[in-house]
């Protein structure tokens, strides 16, 4: 199962600087408070034991000025390294967050759309939000934390090496290496096949709430709304009882942990102390290392919950690797090959074909000259939309090649604005293009007038789908952003759905115009569903 998280692992390490940078600021903020635990146990110890010998008689003087300094600026220094290390942390998550949605999304379009239509809206919904939120914070809430703790782990048992004794350092090796094992490894054995299910069941339990939403008239008028109802409250019931027991392993492996790190304290003391009898360390030096072991339990205590939470996470990357053709790019086309100059594009015995079905499309071949304009005619049904997605490369023939000198410009037969302004949507035709191009193509679409009255003008908010317009402007909206680029071919999935016959004809003709030069092939029920071709190809 680990093995899913390298797609995503690789995108976290493509920024190895900001990862080491926010690493060292993690581990100034962990050191901060360890050196303020550690010297301020030492200057009070040092602090009681002057004042005994004062009032025993006999002579003793303390610096305070250095360890007062020394405590002041572990505090400091605690406070400005932990500041420093939430925001530029944070930021780092948000840029890995950035660097995983836009992978996911440039799978997505490699993705075949049969494949994506396998889900539903709810479970995509699942995908784009929780799968990538239990991936995002990776790095911040599990890799860096695990590495740092090892880390302070092993400078301590150094530490205890170097300064107190061999046998010290052996005993804390023996309580702290198992305690860091309980605290991570132990955890997620435990919950691992736990977690990993309850990810599946949130996912059923969001799809069942959203659909006995969207579907209230429809289970009200069966009669259903109370026993669908009740199924979404048992899910939800289970789901917390998981998490009841999820959480309850979780925090006996934290107790554990905790009480293997305070055992390491005790032990610290007690072998310290023979020291300090044995005249080796002074007795403030005695207390300093089990008040710096004090501080593991704040790393230690991060540690459970992430590690709890990793079967999840594992299961989160393991559903987007499967449904988004992650780490599996689509194998090199044959548009790569060669292709005559004459022709802008080239099908040679396509057949089209989804699972085991009957095939849509049989040995289809094709030529379109450069330049030349091609109407393909189809009833419901016969393959028009599929072999459109062939063309445009959203789809892989199940047989046959496709050729082309360069990617086409692809109007879908489903018509898809964003929830953004006009100029925004007709921008993703044509990055960079100017206000004076946008109203050209607007006057082409006969969508100028339109937008000449409303106050916002190009800045014109079009709601979700584009609400604000009705279906034939939506559908007009969409062919102009397609008619603004710059592509040498466009494909044209039925341009004029929903388009009145006037209004049709005016934009047909000047498409001729604007297009002049360029290849189009138009796909349509019948011959007025699109602009007057050079010649038409009729699909059985």
């Amino acid at each position: 199962m680990m093995r899913d998280l390298w797609p995503w692992l690789a995108l976290i390490f493509r920024r190895p600087g900001r990862l080491v940078v926010g690493g060292l600021l993690i581990l100034a903020t962990l050191l901060a408070g360890m050196g303020l635990l550690a010297l301020s146990g030492w200057f009070i110890t040092a602090t009681a034991l002057t004042g005994l010998l004062l009032a025993a008689g006999i002579q003793a003087s303390l610096n305070l000025y250095v360890p007062g300094g020394g405590i002041r600026f572990f505090a400091v220094a605690r406070t400005v390294a932990r500041y420093a290390e939430r925001v530029y942390n944070h930021d780092t998550v948000l840029r890995l967050l950035t660097d995983i949605r836009v992978a996911l999304f440039q799978r997505l379009c490699l993705t075949a759309r049969h494949r994506r239509n396998l889900l539903r809206g709810p479970q995509w919904l699942s995908r784009l939000t929780n799968d990538v939120d239990a991936l995002d914070t990776l790095y911040l809430r599990l890799i860096a934390p695990t590495a740092l703790a090892a880390l302070v782990t092993a400078m301590l048992v150094l530490a205890a090496w170097l300064v107190y004794s061999q046998h010290l350092a052996i005993g804390l090796a023996m309580t702290l290496i198992p305690a860091f094992l309980v605290a991570t490894v132990l955890v997620y054995l435990r919950t691992r096949h736990l977690v990993y299910r309850q990810t599946d069941a949130r996912e059923r339990v969001r799809t069942d709430v959203i659909e006995h939403i969207e579907g209230f008239a429809e289970l009200t008028a069966a009669g259903r709304t109370g026993k669908h109802a009740a199924l979404c409250l048992r899910q939800a019931d289970q789901i917390a009882r998981n998490d009841s027991r999820a959480d309850t392993r979780t925090g006996w492996n934290l107790g554990l942990a905790q009480v293997m790190v305070n055992l390491s304290v005790v032990l610290a003391l007690w072998m310290g102390l023979q020291l300090f009898q044995q005249g080796q360390i002074s007795g403030p030096v005695a207390v300093l290392l089990p008040v710096a072991l004090l501080g593991l339990l704040e790393v230690y205590s991060m540690l459970p919950d992430a590690f709890a939470r990793l079967g999840g996470t594992l299961a989160s990357a393991a559903r987007l690797n499967r449904d988004c053709s992650v780490g599996q790019p689509l194998e090199p086309t044959a548009r790569q090959q060669p292709i005559e100059d004459a022709n802008a594009l080239e099908l040679q015995q396509i057949t089209i074909r989804f699972g085991v079905h009957t095939p849509v499309i049989s040995r289809f071949d094709l030529k379109v000259h450069t330049g030349e304009w091609v109407g393909i005619i189809g009833s419901s049904g016969a393959g028009k939309s599929s072999l459109a997605d062939v063309m445009a490369g959203l789809e892989q023939p199940a047989s046959g090649s496709v050729r082309s000198h360069q990617a086409p410009a692809y109007l879908t037969q489903q018509t898809v604005l964003f929830e953004d302004t006009l100029k925004a949507n007709l921008q993703l035709g044509k990055p960079g293009v100017t206000d004076a191009e946008l109203w050209r193509v607007l006057e082409l679409v006969a969508m100028a007038d339109r937008f000449t009255h409303e106050p916002a003008q190009l800045n014109t908010w079009l709601g979700s789908m584009g609400s604000q317009l009705s279906g034939g402007e939506a559908r007009r909206i969409a062919l102009a952003r397609v008619l603004l680029s710059e592509s040498p071919i466009l494909i044209l999935d039925e341009p004029f759905t929903g388009v009145d016959a006037n209004t049709r004809d005016t934009v047909a003709a000047g498409m001729k115009r604007w297009l002049a030069g360029k290849t189009v092939i138009a796909l349509g029920h019948a011959p007025e569903a699109f602009p007057a071709p050079d010649r038409t190809i009729r699909l059985n």
